[in-house]
């Protein structure tokens, strides 16, 4: 259920989010829904929504019907759980055909006459009203509104409007009796309800005189107990709320709409209390103690789930404090830190916060003995590194320093000269050494190139 609007009115908002089924646009809205809304008038639905055809408003507070006869195009309204007590301003309904007002306060049964403009009406729903209790109740109905079909859900036969016609005059005279006889009864029941509201409104400006002269005594030997005085006065205030909570719905009281509408008041004001109470210990809550009033600091814990935007990290020589939405989490560091030089990183996958802290007295470590050879060569590199950055140099080898083998040399041969007309080219005889003593060359084996 949607929130209730505000002072109990009809709003421009509420008709919006009702209208969703409409893309929340009201001018062309046909339907809509306002039901438990806890209105308390009727209003502002004839400018904004003119074409409406079915319009829902059961369950509300509503004590009168106005501001719907420019709904020319209306043709069902439900109105049934509201607090009215007679049938108005509706002739401008041309298109009604059920209206639906069970259970409301209607008691002056002759203001149905003025249906008799709605032509169309087809539906009408009465049950639960006070009407409905008075004698030749239906027949009244039926021989004025001849246009309906159904009243109360059972359908209007023709022989009984008929029978209703014949003896209209008398039914007639019979009802305007019992409705004067009920308007007397409602002129007392608004007494009455006037009478209990004012006791109830001189009752609660009592018990606010008793609060405040609690709240302030005059001796002041009284202040050092404030706390007790404060947790005492919070268990009598309990039990006075339960009290009057038992004292309010125990009490027997006639079912009226000022009964119904003081109920809805009394449980709006428990509700708006506890509301009151619940933010005011939201306001209430003990700071965060940090450190001590010996100056000693303490650590304190946050929840794990952090944003990143919601943290403020700040590093102090003996402690590390990260703040989020003014919640700390506080470290008290075992040795002594460098803040200036602290960083503080967050991986965007794990959401680890990492605080890098450099200690205040750095260990310094023993010098090592380093080999004139590395020496040397730290030397030359040194050199090189400061002649390149005077100016450009080319990569060059040195055969000194650098020595490759001569693969056209790794296998010996042997330049032999043809002898007699048949070799005329000279013939190249490769000779392999001995690589072990065991080793013998075969000339019947070809040679392995």
């Amino acid at each position: 259920m949607a929130a209730a609007p505000e002072g109990g009115h009809v709003t421009e908002d509420l008709v919006r989010r009702r209208a969703e089924h409409n893309n929340c646009e009201i001018f062309s809205l046909e339907e809509i829904s306002l039901h438990q809304q806890e209105i308390e008038k009727l209003e502002h639905l004839d400018k904004w929504c003119r074409d409406l055809k079915i319009l829902y408003l059961q369950n509300n507070l509503i004590p009168k019907i106005e501001n719907v006869g420019k709904l020319k195009k209306l043709e069902y309204l439900n109105v049934a759980l509201n607090n009215i007590e007679r049938i108005e301003n509706l002739e401008g309904c041309e298109e009604l055909k059920k209206l639906d007002l069970t259970a409301n306060f209607i008691g002056e049964l002759s203001s149905i006459e003025s249906l008799k403009c709605n032509i169309h009406l087809k539906e009408l729903f009465l049950m639960g009203n006070p009407c409905t209790e008075f004698e030749g109740y239906r027949q009244f109905v039926v021989a004025t509104l001849q246009q309906l079909k159904y009243l109360d859900s059972k359908e209007i036969e023709r022989s009984e409007r008929i029978k209703a016609l014949q003896n209209y005059p008398e039914v007639k005279w019979k009802i305007r009796e019992q409705e004067q006889a009920y308007l007397l009864k409602r002129a007392r029941e608004k007494e009455e309800a006037q009478r209990r509201m004012q006791e109830r409104k001189d009752e609660k400006q009592k018990q606010m005189d008793s609060e405040l002269g609690f709240d302030s005594p005059d001796s002041p030997q009284e202040k050092p107990n404030q706390a007790e005085g404060g947790g005492q006065r919070e268990r009598c205030r309990t039990v006075e709320n339960d009290d009057e909570d038992r004292k309010f719905w125990e009490e027997p009281t006639p079912y009226t709409p000022e009964s119904r509408l003081e109920t809805h008041r009394y449980i709006e004001e428990k509700r708006r209390a506890k509301d009151n109470v619940r933010e005011s210990k939201k306001r209430e809550k003990t700071a965060w103690t940090l450190v001590t009033a010996e100056g000693k600091v303490l650590n304190v814990n946050v929840p794990k789930h952090l944003d990143t935007s919601l943290l403020d990290v700040d590093v102090q020589p003996t402690y590390i404090r990260v703040l989020v939405k003014g919640k700390p989490f506080q470290l008290v560091l075992p040795e002594e830190v460098k803040p200036d030089s602290s960083s503080a990183k967050r991986s965007q996958t794990t959401g680890h916060l990492v605080v890098t802290m450099p200690k205040a007295k750095e260990i310094i470590l023993a010098k090592q003995k380093v080999s004139a050879s590395i020496k040397h060569s730290d030397c030359n590199i040194q050199q090189k590194n400061t002649r390149r950055s005077g100016q450009v140099e080319k990569l060059e080898v040195d055969p000194s320093k650098y020595s490759f083998p001569d693969v056209t040399k790794i296998i010996q041969e042997k330049e032999l000269t043809g002898q007699g007309p048949i070799k005329l080219q000279p013939q190249k005889v490769t000779e392999v050494k001995k690589s072990c003593v065991d080793f013998e060359n075969n000339e019947d084996v070809p040679p392995l190139i």
